[in-house]
C-alpha cells in the first residue's frame, strides 16, 4: 500500500492537536482541506482513525495506533531538520582532517586555531599521517580531507589543491662549522652521515629520486617516523638533514645549527588539500577547506 506520505503528515497534526481547525492553522492549510484528506486516508487504510464529538476530535483505537508510530517518524524528521540547521549554521559537527608533520606545522595549525575560534561548537579530529597514509585514510573515507606535502601522486576521484610552496635547507649542528660560508656538492658530503624520514614516505621517494638525478645514492645513517624529529637530532650532531627552511629559522637565530649552502638547487615542496570529488563535504569541512584556500589566495 503506497499511501500518499502528505497524508501521514496532516494526520499527525491532526491527531497532536485533536482539532481540525488548530491542525489546518499549523499547516497553514483550510480546514475542509484537512477534513478532505482525513477522510481519502480513512478510504485508504479502510478502517476510522477519528471521532468527531462536541470537545473536538477522539482517536479510535487504530488512530491511536497509527498515532504511536507516525509521531515517532515526524518528530525524528523535526529532530534531523534542527541538527540539520545547526549544522548550516555550524553549531554542531565534526571535522576529520589527515595531516603530515609538515602541513601541520608549516600551514595548518593557526589555521585550525582561526577555524575553532570561529566555531567551537564543531569538533577537530586531526590526524597525524605520512602522506601516502593520509590518502589512503581519505580514499576509506575516514577523513574529511587531507593536507599533506607534495609529491602525493593522486589520481581518478582525487583532487590536488596547492595551498603554499616551502624551500627546503640542508642543516647541521653548529659543530660542523668546516662545513659553513662555503658552496659544497651533494657528492662531498657523502661522507657525513644523513637524517631522514623513513622509506614508507613520500619525503624518503623525494630525496632518493634528488640524489639519483645527481649520479649519487641516498643512503639515510638514520631514519625518523616525523619530520619535526629532523631538528633536534641535526642539533644533537648525529647528522645532517633536509627540512624547510621556515622550520630552521629560530635555531639558525640562536646559532644552534648551521645551513649548508650547496652548489645544487635544493628542492622546494608544496603543502597540498586532497579531497575525494565522488564523496560530498560536511558543511563543517566546506567551511575549513574555504578557510584554507581563502587564506593562501
Amino acid at each position: 500500500m503506497a499511501v500518499n506520505f502528505e497524508y501521514y503528515r496532516i494526520f499527525y497534526y491532526v491527531a497532536k492537536y485533536r482539532s481540525m481547525t488548530q491542525a489546518a492553522a499549523a499547516l497553514m492549510s483550510s480546514q475542509p482541506n484537512v477534513t478532505r484528506v482525513i477522510n481519502n486516508l480513512e478510504n485508504e487504510l479502510g478502517c476510522r482513525l477519528i471521532i468527531r464529538n462536541n470537545r473536538g476530535i477522539t482517536l479510535t483505537a487504530e488512530g491511536e495506533q497509527l498515532y504511536k508510530h507516525a509521531a515517532i517518524a515526524f518528530e525524528q524528521l523535526q529532530r534531523g531538520e534542527a541538527e540539520l540547521s545547526q549544522n548550516a549554521g555550524l553549531q554542531s559537527g565534526i571535522l576529520y582532517i589527515g595531516a603530515s608533520e609538515t602541513a601541520l606545522h608549516g600551514l595548518l595549525l593557526p589555521i585550525l586555531r582561526q577555524f575553532h575560534e570561529a566555531y567551537p561548537a564543531v569538533r577537530l579530529k586531526i590526524f597525524n599521517y605520512t602522506t601516502p597514509q593520509a590518502i589512503n585514510a581519505l580514499k576509506s573515507g575516514q577523513i574529511d580531507f587531507a593536507v599533506v606535502t607534495s609529491p602525493t601522486k593522486v589520481s581518478g576521484s582525487l583532487q590536488e589543491i596547492k595551498l603554499k610552496t616551502i624551500h627546503e635547507i640542508l642543516i647541521a649542528s653548529s659543530s660542523f662549522t668546516s662545513l659553513a660560508n662555503k658552496k659544497l656538492h651533494l657528492k662531498e658530503l657523502t661522507q657525513y652521515p644523513l637524517i631522514s624520514l623513513a622509506q614508507n614516505t613520500r619525503t624518503y621517494e623525494l630525496y632518493n629520486k634528488f640524489y639519483l638525478d645527481h649520479g649519487l645514492e641516498w643512503e639515510p645513517d638514520i631514519e625518523v617516523a616525523t619530520s619535526d624529529l629532523i631538528l633536534p637530532m641535526v642539533k644533537n650532531s648525529l647528522g645532517l638533514g633536509f627540512i624547510p627552511a621556515e622550520f630552521a629559522q629560530e635555531a639558525l637565530s640562536k646559532g644552534e645549527i648551521i645551513e649548508i649552502q650547496l652548489v645544487e638547487k635544493t628542492l622546494d615542496r608544496t603543502i597540498c588539500l586532497i579531497q575525494d570529488t565522488h564523496h560530498g563535504l560536511s558543511i563543517a569541512a566546506r567551511a575549513m577547506r574555504d578557510l584554507l584556500v581563502e587564506k593562501v589566495k
